[in-house]
């Protein structure tokens, strides 16, 4: 049990860089708190004691605004950071390491009690701020719902879900979406470089059409290269071969 605290500090300290100390952590962060709080009842959910379950579960949404159903499985080293308004439902389960933030609901769209009405998080999720996941599905290791993302359908691992319905941007490596070290590392609030796929789309179309505009100004110019050496003068093709498409600019615009 002390060796499981330990982890539960040790995991704050390492994802919240404003954690200055294990005292300041085991008493100004309700996540934490939470935590603690929904193991007993969880243990009498499982051991028939339901309401002291729901009881302590209220008791705990009451004092740190994190609402957890005592049925939901929690994982070790889960992080709830800030997380005021979070609901995690009945069937849901989360897995080791992941990071939670405000606001995040782990729903269902299910009424027909003893089904799998929750999503399912495996090892290593973080779901940003806002996000709602929504039925019961399963979001892959090391996957990364954005802000405000509301999820519908499963997400591979590795992957990150963005937008409203979110859409799924794969994984590069299948370790994470945006991460190709060996180790990889913690990005607060499923952050990345790539996260919007939309913006993807636009530079692919953007570099395409600087690509085609390259091409069209050589083929002229050697359209006028033959020109002058079969007729010997000059066809007025210079406007043809001088590019203006600004690629740089337009990849700015969009986020590059």
């Amino acid at each position: 049990m002390f060796s499981r605290i330990r982890s539960d500090i040790q995991c704050v300290l390492e994802r919240d860089p404003a954690a200055r100390s294990t005292w300041e952590v085991i008493t100004c962060y309700p996540g934490l708190h939470a935590v603690w709080l929904h193991r007993p009842a969880h243990w009498c959910w499982t051991h028939g004691l339901k309401w002291p379950g729901r009881f302590i579960s209220h008791v705990a949404r009451w004092l740190t605004g994190i609402e957890i159903h005592p049925g939901a499985k929690v994982g070790e080293r889960v992080f709830f950071d800030h997380a005021m308004g979070v609901v995690v439902g009945e069937t849901a389960e989360i897995g080791d390491g992941c990071t939670i933030y405000q606001g995040v609901t782990l729903g269902g769209t299910s009424l027909y009690k003893g089904t799998k009405r929750h999503p399912t998080l495996g090892k290593n999720v973080v779901v940003s701020a806002g996000a709602k996941v929504l039925g019961g599905f399963e979001v892959g290791d090391g996957a990364k719902i954005g802000s405000n993302a509301v999820v519908i359908k499963p997400v591979p691992p590795g992957a990150t879900a963005v937008g409203i319905p979110a859409r799924i941007i794969p994984s590069k490596s299948g370790d994470s979406a945006d991460v190709t070290e060996t180790v990889p590392k913690f990005q607060a609030y499923g952050i990345t470089q790539e996260d919007d796929p939309l913006s993807q789309a636009m530079r692919g179309l953007i570099d395409s059409a600087a690509g085609q505009e390259h091409q069209i100004a050589l083929l002229w110019a050697a359209i006028d290269t033959l020109s002058r050496q079969q007729k010997g003068d000059c066809v007025p093709l210079d406007a043809a071969r001088n590019e203006c498409f600004e690629a740089e600019k337009l990849n700015q615009l969009v986020g590059k």
